[in-house]
């Protein structure tokens, strides 16, 4: 004979056994000791959490008759009348469970409510319980409104959905609703192991935390994998055999992660990568428990009181914690979930892996300044004026790229801006010779620059008039087309910017002028040429010259736009 399964076997026959949903078991049992019931229910949640098994206990508990016979409504069903044992046989015929997934229609819903009108053949109520009802037709949701609302006396409906948000508000509107939590690891790990003792069959409880956590809050899903160890262990259920079985990873695998991380050891993260791929570990749930154990790490960093004894791993979470630096725990677990996805682009999980664990070796925090926040002391870099020369081969863009990656020196304290806000030009431009040949490439500075918004349009508005290095610090007189927008604020922020891309203070000195040579008037200046080579190749094209002979045809003015 087949063995019955234990999420059947082990189904709550009542409320006193059900577990994790206190808040429902207490609002319905008040309701049914106090004989004030509702005539809808609705139950949601995720899958396996006990929207059947609610429904299927308050379905005995309106209709229990006692152990003689001669009792009422109760909400402690006896587990011995007709009705509570045909409910739990599932043949009670004033106890109908309708699929609404293969009965969606209206001519089913129709079907069903012209049954409900009749009196119930034996017992006190007739309860339709309709599971997953998101799945009904628009058409059959309106076909129930009016019974839903106004049943019949005899009648009681009850509603089980794990998409409540499908369905409509004129349902929600006529039940009671009830949100059935996930199940918590602890109270499926005791469950499981109240299960195990009665079936007599020896455990571990390492075992069991890691079918708990497989199962994701089903009380369903623990108790079907709980069953599956079973047949896989062929004995006692004991944690190796449980990993063996879901492929879930060691803890000591995370261990070894962390530790060669906080020794800056390649050869070992490569190391055990190798050692999960010869074990056919998932990968995947790799990144996922080692995103959890950082988690951990930062909670004890920042709560050591969190951090419960009765974690198996509690020791090495308090000992990982002191090694590392916060930052360096939340950059390790941003790597991790976001690698993650990425694991189904690489060649294989097994490189996508590697590649994240190195990608944590390689990257440090930063402290926004553009250097790493452990690279110690900046070793002597060349100034800004030799960068940009060194890079003059290059030109533009080219040489804003070499200056920068050359300078790693942290930005400087906030300059003070040259500027009075209500007065923001001087009164003596500079003379527009001053300039060399041997001054920096101002354009390309200021398109390297880290900046958007208005300071970005100050800097596309100037245009280098003289540059003054002193060495330590430089003087940079521009004039800007639109002074309206050198704003005290607006230059400091430029110079703030300036200063740490070239690894030196910067005083930018603002004077009113036509900056022929900003980046605005060279792209404004460029448009202007394509638009003018754009219209007189229009009004030069043949076959335009002839429709506008033959046809009278005419060009829309403004019409015309360059090809980008």
């Amino acid at each position: 004979m087949t063995a019955l399964a234990l999420a059947r076997k082990w189904r709550p026959r009542d409320f006193s056994t059900l577990v994790g949903q206190e808040h429902v078991v207490k609002a319905l049992t008040h309701a049914l000791d106090q004989q004030r019931l509702h005539h809808a229910w609705l139950f949601t949640g995720t899958r396996g959490v006990g929207k059947t098994t609610i429904s299927r206990i308050l379905a005995k508990a309106l209709n229990c008759t006692g152990a003689d016979g001669q009792g009422q409504m109760t909400s402690e069903p006896c587990g011995k009348c007709p009705a509570c044992t045909e409910i739990d046989a599932g043949r009670f015929v004033d106890y109908i469970e309708m699929d609404a997934a293969s009965n969606r229609g209206v001519d089913d819903m129709a079907q069903l409510l012209e049954k409900a009108m009749y009196a119930p053949s034996s017992a006190r109520f007739k309860v339709y319980m309709i599971d997953e009802v998101h799945m009904l037709t628009g058409h059959a949701f309106n076909a129930m409104l009016k019974t839903l609302e106004e049943p019949p006396p005899h009648v009681k409906f009850i509603l089980a959905t794990t998409d409540p948000q499908k369905i409509p508000v004129t349902v929600l509107s006529r039940c009671l609703q009830f949100n059935l939590k996930q199940m918590p690891i602890p109270s499926i790990v005791e469950h499981l192991q109240k299960v195990l003792e009665s079936e007599q069959i020896t455990f571990e409880l390492g075992a069991l935390r890691i079918l708990a956590k497989a199962a994701q809050g089903s009380m369903r899903d623990a108790l079907s994998l709980t069953d599956q160890a079973i047949a896989y262990s062929a004995g006692p259920v004991t944690e190796a055999t449980v990993r063996a079985m879901l492929g879930t990873l060691d803890e000591t695998y995370l261990i070894r992660v962390l530790d060669a991380l906080q020794a800056k050891n390649g050869t070992e993260l490569v190391s055990v990568a190798d050692e999960m791929a010869v074990r056919s570990l998932s990968f995947s749930l790799a990144l996922q428990d080692l995103a959890s154990l950082l988690q951990k790490i930062a909670l004890a960093q920042t709560v050591p009181a969190a951090v419960l004894d009765d974690w198996p791993e509690a020791n090495e979470v308090r000992r990982l914690a002191s090694l590392f630096g916060k930052e360096e725990v939340q950059l390790y677990y941003q790597i991790a979930i976001t690698s993650r996805p990425d694991l189904s682009l690489a060649p294989d999980e097994q490189t996508g892996f590697t590649m994240a664990l190195l990608r944590m070796l390689a990257f440090k925090p930063g402290d926004g300044s553009g250097s790493p926040k452990s690279a110690g002391p900046a070793k002597s870099a060349p100034s800004g004026i030799a960068a940009a020369k060194a890079a003059a081969g290059l030109g533009g863009a080219g040489a804003s790229t070499v200056a920068k990656s050359q300078v790693v020196t942290p930005a400087p304290t906030k300059v003070q801006a040259s500027m009075n806000p209500t007065s923001p030009v001087m009164a003596k431009p500079a003379s527009p010779t001053s300039i060399g040949t041997d001054q920096p490439d101002w354009q390309a500075w200021m398109k390297a620059l880290p900046i958007r918004g208005m300071v970005q349009q100050l800097a596309f508005q100037t245009e280098l008039q003289a540059w003054d290095d002193a060495g330590a610090s430089a003087k940079a007189t521009v004039i800007v087309g639109m002074p309206q927008l050198a704003t005290t604020d607006g230059v400091n922020r430029l110079q703030e910017a300036l200063s740490a891309h070239i690894g030196k203070q910067v005083k930018i000195v603002m004077e009113a002028g036509k900056a022929t040579q900003s980046i605005a008037a060279v792209e404004a200046k460029v448009k202007q040429e394509k638009q003018e080579d754009a219209e007189t190749s229009i009004a030069n094209d043949d076959f335009v010259k002839t429709i506008q002979a033959e046809l009278g045809a005419t060009v829309v003015p403004g019409s015309i736009r360059p090809i980008q």
